[in-house]
């Protein structure tokens, strides 16, 4: 008979929006152990497998620690209560907890300050508007509650559930049916209940004894500190968005950036310091997709997207929200694991601002074999496959724009966009190879340039500082013969020094803060780049490294910043902390950058 030899869910800490699916080992009738469900649709011998979750609440209300979500609260902040700002937000575990965490904290404060415009009415932000259940929960994609029609817990009534069992001043109430049970804003602080049993498919009642599985209490959803557009004119852009969040202004879009971390890398080997509960994939994918969501980008450029999540969860998910996907999967040669786990980079792009019309995808590990043939004799050709061949990819989009009616010096003229979206090789002791994969990248967007003449777009972690040889490339156009990167070329891949250079008129979009002009609040900007290189302090920060791994280069001959995201400082990252973290799920943070269309300059 069919039998449950064991039953665990993937973390003890419950997460609202986050999906619990348990881990169920069964063995069949013919004695065989098998991980596959068995439902009722489908029973095996006369029987299946039922599921049942419950919330237990009890007649004391507790309180959960805003910090550290996982810690019953001792404290709560009045200057919270009095601005208004959240109830959940106001919790802390300790008074060291409080004293710790006051950097952070005070930017709440701060904010609701400044919350109320003079109309009155609260002002948006890009990303983090609190919902009205006073949660913390980001208001964009998660749902907040089980009457939200989007979220689906089985079978289970509507609130109030009858009352499974009463006792020691606790009580049972039935919450869901199916499988997997997504916690709602209702169970925050709350033990959630888990019983499997085999069920007779004729009589319909247990056979056996039910497996039970308790959590911990329920945590809403760690929310970061708020990340707004910043103009280089100085000028509030949020006055600028419309209903649904998108830039009004005319000609103007938006352009994101952002390695998401994937799941394969995202080990505790790797992040000991980040629990293990907000490293775990179904807590990253939603918290990441509410904060891609939130930025409501008209241009998305992901990085690290294994294959599986963008056809099961990031392509579906970002459907729904209006945006159409391409993705180009890293190649295979070096990879040895699961081929549905391989990452690759995705982008993503609004169907009512722009429509498709060309997809170019390049395989480095294709241009390594073309240049050995060419250029490294036969019996070295094995070596330096082997120095080159590393699997990393570009993926190369054209875009006409939807929202311009008349290109300015040419009225009647398409406008196109081409956005190059790449991640390159990560080894730092392989110099040579990073700086051919972006001179390879370059040569083929100067192609397309010189045939379409259109403005450029280049994205994505170049796993390049500021200052290296692949960034100088990239921002002025050549290396400088006496780069000591150049130093390391076993292959000769880099020879004549004179062939690295390209013609292409591109600038970092975020060194546009080092050219703004006297604003509220630009010089606190400032002093999150770095004067000597005119880029961000950080984008990639881990306990083992932080610096500027990750850009955004645009043609200057034919946009312009208009805006960019803020930075992250020590204030926005929790002291003593590093990425990911449970209100940041990436170990990069994203940049975005809004650009508007204008003549081109005659070259």
């Amino acid at each position: 008979m069919l039998s449950v030899l064991r039953v665990h869910l993937p973390s003890d800490i419950p997460i609202v929006g986050c999906e619990l699916t348990p881990y169920v080992l069964l063995r069949r009738p013919d004695k065989t152990v098998t991980t596959e469900d068995v439902p009722e649709s489908t029973p095996l011998d006369g029987h299946f497998l039922r599921y049942k979750w419950y919330r237990i609440q009890s007649d004391k209300k507790v309180a959960i620690c805003s910090v550290h979500p996982s810690e019953q609260a001792t404290l709560q902040c009045l200057g919270c209560v009095k601005a208004k700002i959240p109830v959940a937000k106001s919790y802390h575990c300790s008074t060291k907890c409080f004293s710790d965490a006051w950097q952070h904290h005070r930017v709440l404060h701060e904010r609701a300050a400044s919350a109320v415009n003079e109309n009155g009415a609260e002002e948006d932000e890009l990303f983090g508007r609190f919902n009205s259940a006073g949660s913390g929960v980001v208001n964009a994609s998660l749902p907040a509650s089980q009457s939200n029609p989007s979220l689906s817990n089985g079978a289970a009534p509507v609130y109030p559930a009858a009352v499974a069992q009463r006792s020691g001043g606790e009580t049972w109430f039935e919450v869901g049916r199916s499988k997997t049970y997504t916690p709602t804003a209702d169970d925050i602080g709350h033990v959630l209940k888990l019983e499997c049993f085999v069920v007779d498919v004729e009589t319909k009642l247990a056979v056996g004894l039910s497996n039970t599985v308790l959590t911990s209490r329920v945590i809403p959803a760690p929310s970061p500190c708020p990340r707004r557009l910043i103009p280089v004119s100085g000028v509030d852009v949020m006055g600028h968005l419309d209903s649904d969040g998108h830039i009004s202004t005319t000609g103007t879009f938006t352009v994101l950036s952002y390695n998401i971390l994937s799941d394969a890398y995202a080990t505790s080997e790797s992040y000991s310091y980040c629990p293990s509960w907000a490293l775990s994939w179904p807590y990253r994918r939603q918290n990441l997709l509410r904060e891609i969501v939130g930025y409501r980008a008209d241009i998305v450029c992901l990085q690290e997207v294994q294959s599986d999540h963008f056809e099961e969860f990031f392509g579906p998910e970002l459907d729904k929200h209006g945006y159409q996907a391409l993705f180009k999967r890293k190649t295979a040669e070096v990879f040895n694991g699961n081929i549905n786990t391989i990452d690759g980079c995705a982008t993503f792009f609004r169907r009512d601002r722009f429509s498709h019309v060309k997809k170019y995808e390049v395989e480095f590990n294709k241009a390594a074999q073309s240049l050995t043939d060419a250029l490294v004799p036969s019996v070295q050709k094995k070596t330096a496959l082997s120095r080159l061949v590393k699997d990393n990819v570009a993926l190369i989009v054209v875009l006409e724009a939807k929202f311009i009616n008349q290109v300015i010096d040419n009225p009647g003229k398409r406008q196109l966009v081409c956005v190059a979206n790449t991640h390159v090789n990560v080894h730092q002791d392989l110099k040579d190879v990073k700086l051919w994969q972006v001179h390879t990248l370059l040569k083929g967007l100067e192609k397309i340039a010189a045939s379409a003449n259109i403005p450029m777009l280049v994205c994505g972690d170049f796993n390049a500082i500021p200052g290296s040889a692949p960034h100088a490339l990239l921002a002025m156009g050549k290396v400088d013969p006496m780069h000591p990167d150049l130093v390391v070329d076993p292959l000769g891949i880099l020879r004549p020094l004179s062939k690295l250079a390209h013609q292409l008129p591109l600038v970092s979009a975020y060194s546009s803060f080092a050219r703004m002009g006297v604003g509220l609040g630009l010089e606190q900007h400032r002093r999150r780049m770095d004067p000597s290189t005119n880029e961000p302090l950080f984008t990639n920060c881990t306990r083992d490294f932080i610096g500027t791994l990750d850009y955004i280069f645009y043609s200057a001959d034919s946009l312009t910043v208009e805006s960019l995201l803020e930075l992250l400082d020590e204030d926005s990252l929790r002291k003593d902390t590093a990425l990911p973290s449970p209100e940041w799920s990436s170990d990069h943070i994203a940049l975005l950058a809004e650009f508007r269309c204008m003549p081109r300059t005659r070259r």
